[in-house]
């Protein structure tokens, strides 16, 4: 009778540790504080270059879907961004079962306010299940085209060998030869 009980006992505190688990993990107390910043880009490649400029003011937004039926299940206010370009959204729970993205939502420089189509949703991760500790998420930079690119980009594309040196029938470029 004795084993009986002790076996009910162990039981017993085996399968409240596992709630307990099971409740830490879906603690909506938990929080998790998601940074990025937002840029121009000032050569209309859709990427950074180190002409990129940040954009003060501009609006970002946070939502979370549902993995299954695509249904938004939060989102956050409109964040503004900082001097360099840079925001916090501060979001609370776990988000384990969703899709979280971070999206542009307006620019305050009308020179530089058309989305990049690559760069203008970050997806990030929102749970402590995927074995990352720690509250701070960073999600890829955000960025929105320069209505039309800087004369410096060439240099600067050139120095990165993105630019092909040719005109704009495609013939070489005198002085430039494309041999080894």
């Amino acid at each position: 009778m004795a084993k009986v009980q002790q076996i009910t006992l162990v039981s017993l505190a085996i399968c409240l540790s596992t709630l307990l688990g099971f409740a830490a993990a879906a603690n909506p107390e938990e929080k998790f504080i998601v940074e990025g910043r937002v840029y121009c880009d000032t050569c209309r490649v859709e990427f950074e270059t180190k002409i990129s400029q940040p954009i003060k003011g501009a609006s970002v937004k946070l939502e979370c879907r549902n993995i299954t039926n695509e249904k938004i299940v939060s989102h956050s206010q409109d964040v503004v961004t900082d001097e360099a370009g840079g925001y916090k959204i501060e979001v609370k729970g776990d988000h384990e079962d969703e899709i979280c993205e971070v999206s542009l939502v307006k620019s305050t420089r009308a020179d530089c306010n058309e989305p990049t189509e690559v760069w203008r949703k970050a997806r990030v991760v929102l749970t402590k299940a995927d074995g990352v500790s720690g509250i701070y998420r960073f999600a890829n930079n955000l960025g929105y085209m320069k209505k039309e690119a800087l004369p410096e980009c060439k240099k600067v594309l050139t120095e990165m060998g993105y630019f092909e040196l040719q005109d704009e029938i495609g013939e070489e470029v005198e002085g430039h030869s494309s041999a080894p």
